[in-house]
């Protein structure tokens, strides 16, 4: 099955680490993009995404809320990697 809607996410959130996308945008949009696709990322592949809402959503976005914006930033990509890497080991 496609990743059609894990793909979006992720670059949802490479959009915002990119600089294409400010954080008071980034920070609107992200909850509710993950609340609107959350279910179709289960379904195609639960793991990925619960591991994508913990790592991005819940200890990087979430887990950031206070941080200045060049910290904030700093989290968000160093979570982001995480979950690239973790998706690349197959999540062994």
């Amino acid at each position: 099955m496609a990743m059609t809607n894990i793909n979006y996410m992720m670059n949802y959130v490479k959009k915002y680490l990119d600089g294409k996308q400010d954080r008071f945008e980034f920070d609107l949009g992200f909850s509710y993009e993950l609340m609107t696709r959350w279910n179709k990322m289960r379904r195609e592949d639960e793991e990925y995404a619960e591991v994508f809402n913990e790592w991005i959503g819940d200890n990087g976005v979430d887990a950031g809320r206070d941080l200045p914006d060049g910290q904030y930033k700093k989290l968000i990509r160093h979570q982001y990697n995480e979950v690239k890497d973790i998706a690349a080991s197959g999540f062994a």
